[in-house]
């Protein structure tokens, strides 16, 4: 599920910023070409709601390298800006996804948005047989 999120996030930056900006799915070792985004999974939660049911919290940080030198915050700020609005719906395996808890900080000449994507987990139930027949002895003495 993390990779289909980690995709889905792809498509939506590359539609909106095209192939000018490079995405990292993975960590960047060396030969960074900035503009780009660098998209990485948190520590995702779950927790059981129901017998076979459960609800898992997906976070995020995209970091973003801007190509500015000299008004890297204004370019910054428009691109958290617009990423609000983008990363607020992605198609997970063909089903629409939410993020919400979005915020964003800017450390050491790098943007962190952060998102959240959380959904409903439904593990399969193994069957098992009932029990079939039971003796009851009477004979026996309390």
């Amino acid at each position: 599920m993390i990779n289909d999120i980690i995709n889905g996030i792809s498509v939506k930056l590359n539609e909106v910023f095209g192939s000018e900006h490079q995405i990292y799915k993975e960590n960047i070792k060396q030969g960074l070409k900035e503009p780009c985004f660098n998209i990485v999974a948190l520590e995702p939660t779950q927790t059981a709601r129901l017998p076979n049911r459960y609800f898992r919290t997906y976070p995020f940080d995209i970091h973003y390298f801007p190509k500015s030198k000299t008004d890297a915050k204004t370019e910054m700020y428009e691109v958290a800006e617009r990423l609000f609005i983008i990363l607020e719906y992605i198609f997970v395996v063909d089903n629409l996804c939410k993020g919400n808890k979005m915020k964003f900080e800017i450390v050491d000449g790098v943007l962190h948005f952060f998102v959240n994507y959380d959904t409903f987990i439904k593990k399969p139930t193994v069957k098992t047989d009932h029990m079939s027949d039971l003796m009851v002895d009477s004979t026996l003495e309390v």
